[in-house]
């Protein structure tokens, strides 16, 4: 069976593409910090019938995100899809641009940018021996478009969104898919009054579609 690693998994759209990804009929590895939380999806998703198993780590302990990732291909035989959509919760701080300061950018780089790459040396070279694989990252809009409230989030989410459309160039011809999946609403509940939001399970079919009929498309912007 194919699999499917999320990183960031979480009872929304982590939940809802581990569901997307299983009803196609892969395996899916969850990778978030509390094995608790991961437990309760795992359950919920062989209670549908999909087979799925935790991999507890902290993307800001490189390491233990490399381990988990080597753990999970060695569970469940090799990682085909890779998804990144970690969330800070409240350890985001969030900054205007001119009250911005080095270390407000540092830790979200640490957390998007510098996480994601080791991600994808985790699991990027066995995809390459193996002339197949998906890379998918997830940031909000505001990598394309930034906003001024969460200035210093924008700056981390943007290099993420770069990194990754470079990558997609460098890896075109090798049967390797990367793409970057930015996010224009809120997801399950209302954040910000008036701003659009969408339901997880509106949202998940992107990145089935991009693994699967969009593989030449670097980016996809999701919006209502």
């Amino acid at each position: 069976m194919p699999t499917i690693a999320i990183v960031g998994a979480g009872p929304q759209l982590g939940l809802a593409i581990a569901r997307t990804y299983g009803t196609h009929g892969y395996d899916v590895a969850l990778i978030a910090r509390n094995r608790a939380k991961l437990e309760v999806l795992v359950g919920e998703l062989a209670a549908e019938g999909i087979t799925a198993a935790a991999f507890p780590a902290d993307v800001l302990n490189r390491p233990a995100l490399t381990q988990a990732l080597k753990d999970a291909a060695t569970h469940f035989g090799a990682v085909d899809v890779l998804e990144y959509s970690p969330v800070g919760g409240l350890q985001t701080v969030m900054t205007t641009p001119s009250a911005t300061e080095p270390a407000d950018v540092q830790h979200e780089m640490e957390f998007q940018l510098y996480g994601a790459i080791d991600a994808t040396r985790a699991v990027l070279p066995a995809m390459r021996e193996a002339g197949a694989g998906t890379l998918l990252f997830t940031t909000g809009a505001g990598s394309v478009d930034p906003v001024p409230q969460v200035a210093n989030v924008n700056a981390a989410a943007a290099a993420l969104r770069n990194w990754v459309i470079n990558l997609h160039k460098e890896l075109d011809g090798t049967g390797v898919q990367a793409a970057h999946v930015a996010i224009n609403v809120s997801i399950g509940t209302p954040a910000i009054p008036g701003f659009p939001t969408a339901q997880p399970e509106e949202i998940s079919p992107v990145y089935w579609d991009l693994h699967t009929t969009k593989r030449d498309q670097a980016e996809l912007v999701f919006s209502l």
